[in-house]
C-alpha cells in the first residue's frame, strides 16, 4: 500500500470536521458582529455628546466671543518656552 491511500481521509470525518469548524467560525463572526454593533453605538454616543459640547462652546455669549477652553492637546509655545 502506498503513502498516498494512508493519508486518504474518510469523505464523512472530513465533512463533520469542516462543518464543525464552519459552526466554530460563525459563532466568532457572531460575536464580532456584536462588537462591532457595541463599538458603533458607543462611538455613536461620544460624537453625540461632542456635538452637544461644541454647541455649548460655540453658543451666544452677549456678543462676545466664546472663551477658549484650555486643552492638554495644544499647548502654547509661549507658556512652554519653545517657539
Amino acid at each position: 500500500m502506498s503513502r498516498s491511500t494512508d493519508r486518504q481521509t474518510d469523505p464523512a470525518a472530513a465533512t463533520a470536521s469542516l462543518a464543525a469548524e464552519a459552526a466554530l467560525l460563525e459563532g466568532r463572526l457572531s460575536m464580532l458582529r456584536e462588537a462591532i454593533d457595541s463599538v458603533d453605538a458607543r462611538i455613536e454616543a461620544v460624537s453625540e455628546t461632542l456635538r452637544r459640547l461644541q454647541r455649548s462652546a460655540t453658543g451666544p455669549t452677549n456678543g462676545e466671543a466664546p472663551a477658549r477652553q484650555a486643552s492638554g492637546a495644544g499647548l502654547d509655545p509661549s507658556k512652554t518656552g519653545r517657539a
